[in-house]
């Protein structure tokens, strides 16, 4: 491959419109299948209209990560201008706190500000630019049911040349680049190539989400956005519009909780938490929804050292997912495409085989640690919250005991509040603000002994007696 490209995108999600965007900004040709056939509509009526049925979290609570603002506003700037002109809200945590637990402004603050809306709203100012760019063509309807075999590159490996589609639409290209999610077909179709299985590390989804969302004059923040409790944890997420979401999340394992699909019920369990109930005094624009966390997947296409397939790079969810709680895929997402943009810039010329070793090299250094960090963080809560349920205590985790005197000591330190929404924000990784002089002896001072939930909130059994929901004998 040399200069332009004509790059085959299966997927058209954000992920992948981001990706278009970029490329097509670089002079490269970009296709873009996407199986739903919905165009996208305007963003003011995207969350009226938009059903986008291939993609099971479209109208569920969504988060940006202050991460994303700065990387939206560096590198695509128009589209961070088009998304403030669709109401999409500049959310500032720090001010939006009450300055007894803040402690009032200080410099640098404004870098943990994000820009975040519901997502119709947020993809369909990203789909509008994508379709408005310059050598960006997105095919609507197009479902990808084989991979084009091209000329080999490397012995024993196969080389994809394009793909075919459910039509028998048979689609060429230079590269293409899977961004179609974390519900990717790619095992299979490389399979049906010939291509050796790719390495996977996957963990099973373990919670389950109950979420509504609401319309109104936008709520005070008393606590976090993410607020753990006795068996529960509860996200309270700014979006665009004057609108917001509120979500109770459980163990999957938790059939008790089951009960709270009932908005009933689910008010009354809400009316529980001092710090977050206010966020539900106000005009509901949904029901509740109920949705099972999907786990989290990393999947590699170097396998022991080799490539397992040229010509084809994951991107985004079908390279690496996480479970959807702390709100970094969009992120992660966006990060991955700016990587894709950079590999194509210097890659030029380069040897099939050599792109995709680049590329898993890519995918380790920028994606894989933030991957890692959310499983880590996943699994602990998911066990402490089974040991809420259960009484059946936890493993020791030392990392997990750091991040609750973290998350205790937020209240207590404005310093430690903010090494948190480093973290929170994807400005920096654990270890990074841990391995900081002086760091971890804060953390422990402000948070070091707490109280398992120091945040005022009901034991399992109140929160259960005041939805009504019967505890078996």
């Amino acid at each position: 491959m040399s200069g332009a490209r004509h790059v085959l995108v299966v997927g058209g999600g954000l992920n992948a419109l981001f990706a278009a965007v970029l490329l097509g900004r670089d002079g490269h040709r970009v296709t873009v299948l996407e199986r739903d056939p919905a165009e996208a509509p305007e963003p003011e009526v995207a969350w009226e209209v938009w059903q986008r049925r291939g993609c099971g979290q479209f109208r569920l609570p969504h988060y940006m990560q202050a991460r994303f603002r700065h990387l939206l506003e560096a590198e695509l700037p128009d589209v961070a201008d088009s998304l403030v002109a669709a109401g999409a809200l500049r959310y500032d945590v720090l001010a939006a706190l009450p300055a007894a637990v803040s402690g009032g402004t200080h410099d640098g603050d404004d870098r943990f500000a994000t820009l975040t809306a519901r997502r119709p709203v947020l993809e369909a100012v990203v789909a509008r630019t994508a379709a408005a760019q310059p050598g960006v063509r997105i095919r609507r309807g197009c479902t990808v049911r084989a991979l084009v075999p091209g000329q080999p590159a490397l012995p024993g490996v196969p080389h994809t040349a394009g793909v075919v589609t459910a039509d028998g639409d048979e689609v060429r290209a230079d590269l293409v680049v899977d961004a179609s999610g974390r519900r990717s077909p790619l095992p299979a179709l490389l399979a049906d190539l010939g291509a050796a299985p790719p390495a996977e590390e996957q963990e099973d989804g373990g919670f389950v989400y109950y979420g509504r969302h609401f319309r109104g004059t936008m709520p005070d923040l008393r606590g976090s956005v993410q607020q753990w409790y006795d068996s529960v944890t509860v996200l309270t997420l700014p979006a665009d519009n004057g609108t917001w979401s509120v979500t109770i999340v459980g163990s999957s394992r938790d059939q008790q909780l089951r009960a709270l699909r009932e908005p009933e019920r689910w008010t009354a369990a809400m009316r529980c938490f001092p710090l977050a109930s206010h966020w539900i005094d106000a005009e509901p624009i949904t029901g509740v929804d109920a949705f099972g966390g999907p786990g989290d997947r990393l999947r590699r296409l170097v396998v022991d050292g080799r490539p397992i397939v040229t010509g084809l790079l994951p991107l985004g969810d079908a390279a690496a997912f996480t479970n959807p709680s702390v709100g970094r895929g969009t992120t992660i997402g966006l990060l991955h495409a700016l990587r894709l943009r950079e590999l194509l810039r210097s890659s030029d010329g380069a040897h099939p085989g050599e792109v995709a070793q680049l590329w898993a090299q890519d995918t380790a250094a920028a994606i894989e640690p933030w991957y890692r960090a959310t499983v880590s963080t996943s699994c602990s809560r998911l066990a402490e919250i089974e040991c809420d349920r259960t009484g059946v205590p936890a493993a020791p985790d030392d990392r997990w005991a750091m991040a609750k005197a973290m998350s205790a000591g937020t209240r207590r330190d404005p310093a430690v509040l903010r090494m948190q929404l480093e973290i929170a924000g994807m400005l920096a990784l654990p270890p990074e603000v841990l391995s900081r002089p002086g760091a971890v002896e804060r953390v422990l001072a402000a948070g070091g002994g707490a109280p398992r939930y120091p945040l005022p909130g009901p034991a399992r059994h109140e929160l259960l007696a005041a939805a009504g929901i019967t505890v078996p004998a």
